[in-house]
């Protein structure tokens, strides 16, 4: 007598195979193995990215705050895409200008996206011509001349 694989509706290899064909209904998945996230990222997946300074800009807070946080319209070195990333600390806007290189990473918020106020805006600044901002901020460097 010849033992033959189980082929009905309910054996392993045809729920397996329907598990993966439904798998892709998932958008977690579909987003996950086409590697989407990645493919829009402007700093295409890279934990920071160089860019030139555009402009410096004011962006309003969201309700309920009021304030305007000071931040960089920037174009990215690797791409060409233009990007606004956060100056963090108190008087940072006053140790950039436009044209100056600087390097920016995620702002901290859930899933890559924005944090607190601040809408659409999902990095920051760490680095001015090399240097980091925060020891311009508490003075102990200068800033380079370039």
């Amino acid at each position: 007598m010849v033992k033959k694989s189980p082929l009905g509706e309910f054996a392993g290899r045809p729920l397996g195979a329907k598990r993966r064909k439904f798998r892709w209904k998932k958008a977690d998945h579909k987003r996950r193995v086409l590697k989407l996230k990645k493919k829009t990222d402007p700093l295409e997946g890279a934990p920071q990215a160089r860019g030139i300074v555009l402009e410096k800009t004011g962006i309003e807070s969201k309700q309920p705050n009021s304030a305007i946080r000071k931040c960089v319209r920037m174009q990215l070195s690797k791409n060409g895409k233009q990007i606004t990333a956060f100056l963090p600390g108190d008087g940072s806007l006053k140790y950039i200008d436009e044209h100056d290189r600087v390097t920016v990473e995620g702002i901290g918020g859930a899933m890559g996206g924005a944090v607190g106020d601040l809408p659409g805006v999902r990095w920051k600044v760490v680095k001015v011509n090399g240097v980091s901002l925060e020891s311009l901020i508490y003075g102990k460097t200068e800033k380079p001349i370039r």
